[in-house]
């Protein structure tokens, strides 16, 4: 098996691929996500993940634009995602994501979820229909969900839409083994949209002790855990140091040991909200 590297990528259900490492953007206000976002791709990632609800979409598009432009780096190595704030219907979808589009300037979303399963099934059906519009309009090149659990994603599969990746909150304390053994064999990408629990767990026994045995800081076992289950962890700093400190994480692996430790520390420890029961 080839190593992985900062570089890779994976290849999502309808042909295209993403990079295995992301960088999230949530809670950044405008000038912090454009610096921030700048930072990233200075430092390798590739990966960008922002949101309508952000309200910092303008400013990571920028971000990318200036780092493209600077660079000369083509556009098609930036893998950039935004989400659908709410699910209010055909027309709504519509206009959210041409807004979007607008926003970050960048031609094309890469990747657009529904941010949430709230709504209701025919609100969710018609953002979703809207999305596969727009993707034969090249406005999106794939689509995906947050937040979906088990019930969500069956019940979009019945109806035949079948998305490429579902974000949600997933780490040790966090395992959502129910919509990870569901996602895994049906060809939907796990994104973690919390790796690093928020900074909540760092001092725990376990995390503590498996970081002391690899020379590794928590937040660097945190992310290779992601790795090692699959996942596409997306974490996020607004310091130059940790943002490169948390790329760090492709030259040490954990055990098998190490993971069925981290397994173990699984709470439901809800990290910022837990839309996944919503009707």
């Amino acid at each position: 098996m080839e190593a992985l590297t900062l570089q890779s990528r994976v290849k999502l259900n309808d042909g295209y691929d993403i990079p295995i490492l992301g960088f999230g953007t949530y809670e950044m206000d405008g000038r912090d996500a454009y610096r921030a976002v700048t930072y990233a791709l200075e430092a390798g990632y590739r990966l960008i993940d922002s949101a309508e609800w952000y309200y910092n979409e303008a400013e990571c598009g920028h971000a990318i634009q200036d780092f493209l432009q600077r660079t000369e780096t083509p556009r098609e190595e930036i893998c950039y995602t935004t989400k659908l704030m709410s699910n209010r219907g055909l027309q709504h979808a519509r206009a959210s994501i041409r807004k979007s589009l607008k926003a970050c300037k960048l031609g094309y979303i890469d990747i657009y979820l529904l941010h949430s399963p709230m709504g209701g099934f025919e609100m969710r059906k018609e953002s979703w229909l809207a999305a596969v519009e727009a993707k034969e309009e090249g406005l999106i090149r794939s689509i995906g969900v947050s937040n979906f659990s088990q019930r969500h994603l069956k019940e979009f599969s019945g109806a035949g839409f079948i998305p490429v990746l579902n974000q949600i909150d997933l780490h040790p304390f966090m395992t959502r083994r129910q919509v990870v053994e569901y996602c895994q064999p049906n060809g939907i990408l796990l994104e973690a949209w919390a790796p690093l629990v928020r900074g909540l767990r760092f001092k725990d026994p376990v995390i503590q002790k498996i970081a002391k045995a690899h020379d590794r800081k928590p937040s660097q076992v945190l992310l290779r855990y992601s790795l090692q289950k699959g996942y596409i962890p997306l974490p996020k700093s607004v310091s130059p140091n940790r943002i490169v400190e948390n790329s760090q994480i492709f030259d040490f692996e954990l055990t098998e040991n190490d993971m069925d430790a981290l397994d173990n520390l699984d709470e439901y420890l809800v990290t910022d909200w837990d839309p996944t029961d919503a009707e």
